[in-house]
């Protein structure tokens, strides 16, 4: 066994932390190191020579096309501003009753995660819309900044989400690569599909107990969360015509994934063009917005699809240093057999958090844990939707939680960064609760897979 796969790792993140980019500080890192040990004989070039392959297998992945196109609904959906009457509407519902904002703010963001995904644009929408009606309305400043960073989130574990594409990708990857290890070349495979449907019964159940949180809280003291005197009524109307269109778009989505009538891939095309329909029905689709969308759906795509290729260049050096060896090694020595090596394992995604974003840990961790994890016999759907709600936390632990970043950049200068940091806190012990939860009783995630394919 030799240390370089370990100081190759810590060299990264060295690197990440000096701020240079994630795709040029994976490949590049890599490729530094492999040059190192071709020089001193301690690393066979040969494995370099699957770098045009495995670049050519990213680009023709079936699975990842969804990406762009996920993230042109997205991007669509929040120039229709969608968000801004959803919100209005169900502020104007809920407002009259104590904690009745953070309710609908948790409800718009539970709706909006499961049509667009996009963290920064929901946490942004929200901090410009609901944030002021809520200090106005007097909020305890630290429940109104930690309900808005929180459910912004939810975009990462309610499907469909980019975050679970990317991880699925990564998974089946690591499952095929456990199951060839054990000798077994008639692999089975699991897909994004099935990760969607594992994480859609905790991510409702997420949003169920920040529901349960703000509820109590504003029991508990109705001061910190006042009602909103002399609300205007809703009409039956007005949530028609807020409430339908995501469900609609919704529905179209995700339920032709789980009923098995269209791949991910195909679900995000129909997904795309339905929001392009609903922005032209709500006559907000032009030249202008267009330009807008094509660019800012590129610009992503451009990011994800080169951190993707760098990550393969990572991991191919880093097994060609015998890293998926030396990690099998470490678990096998890890007490508590497979339950203290995932303990292990989410402890480390939960601190990497503090100080990189989900992107960076699902290309640089998963593929080196996964496998080995897997080879162990943790179910890959189970320990999919575990990795997610752990990275979910990444946009909400500081320093570096983005959620915090974005609503810091739209928050009145009232709002201090300790306000934010503060009114996280009790969002995160909830994630950790539902990972607690999700350890003890693993059927959250398995059971609606099972129920739908078996």
């Amino acid at each position: 066994m030799t240390l370089a796969p370990i100081i190759l790792v810590l060299a990264v993140f060295a690197v990440l932390l000096l701020g240079y980019p994630v795709a040029i500080s994976l490949a590049g890192t890599a490729l530094i190191a492999a040059a190192i040990g071709v020089f001193f004989g301690t690393f066979d070039a040969a494995f370099l020579s699957a770098i045009p392959s495995r670049i050519f297998g990213i680009i023709s992945n079936q699975t990842l096309i969804a990406v762009p196109l996920f993230v042109l609904m997205g991007v669509t959906l929040e120039k229709t501003k969608l968000a801004e009457q959803l919100l209005d509407t169900m502020g104007r519902a809920f407002g009259k009753f104590p904690g009745g904002l953070g309710i609908s703010v948790t409800l718009v963001g539970m709706l909006m995660a499961a049509s667009t995904g996009i963290v920064g644009a929901t946490v942004v929408t929200m901090g410009l819309m609901a944030l002021p009606i809520m200090l106005r309305s007097n909020y305890h400043i630290p429940l109104a900044t930690g309900t808005i960073c929180a459910t912004g989130t939810l975009g990462q574990i309610i499907p469909p989400s980019i975050a679970l594409v990317l991880l699925g990708d990564v998974l089946s990857n690591a499952y095929q690569q456990a199951q060839l290890s054990q000798g077994i070349f008639n692999t089975k495979a699991v897909s994004v599909g099935d990760l969607f449907a594992g994480a859609l019964i905790p991510g409702l159940l997420l949003v169920l107990l920040y529901l349960v949180y703000i509820v109590f809280v504003s029991a508990s003291n109705p001061k910190l969360a006042p009602a909103i005197q002399n609300q205007e009524s809703v009409t039956a109307s007005d949530l028609f015509k807020s409430v339908i269109p995501p469900l609609t778009l919704i529905f179209a989505v995700l339920g032709s994934i789980l009923t098995g009538a269209a791949t991910p891939t195909e679900a995000a095309g129909v997904g795309a063009l339905g929001a392009i329909l609903l922005a032209i029905f709500k006559q907000e689709f032009n030249l202008d917005n267009l330009r807008e969308i094509s660019i800012s759906t590129t610009k992503t795509t451009s990011m994800v699809f080169f951190i993707l290729i760098g990550a393969s260049v990572f991991s191919l050096v880093f097994r060609g240093y015998g890293g998926e060896e030396l990690i099998e090694h470490w678990f096998s020595l890890i007490p508590g057999g497979t339950t203290g090596a995932l303990i292990i394992v989410m402890l480390v995604i939960f601190l990497l958090g503090f100080i990189l974003d989900f992107i960076e840990i699902t290309f640089i961790v998963v593929p080196i844990v996964g496998p080995a994890l897997l080879a162990l016999g943790v179910d890959p759907i189970w320990l999919g939707v575990m990795i997610a709600v752990n990275l979910q936390t990444s946009f909400l632990t500081p320093p570096f939680g983005f959620a915090l970043f974005y609503l810091r950049g739209v928050a009145p200068p009232q709002v201090e960064t300790k306000d934010i940091y503060r009114g996280i806190i009790p969002f995160v012990l909830i994630q950790v609760i539902l990972l607690l939860l999700l350890s003890l009783y693993p059927s959250l995630a398995t059971w609606l897979p099972g129920i739908l394919y078996g």
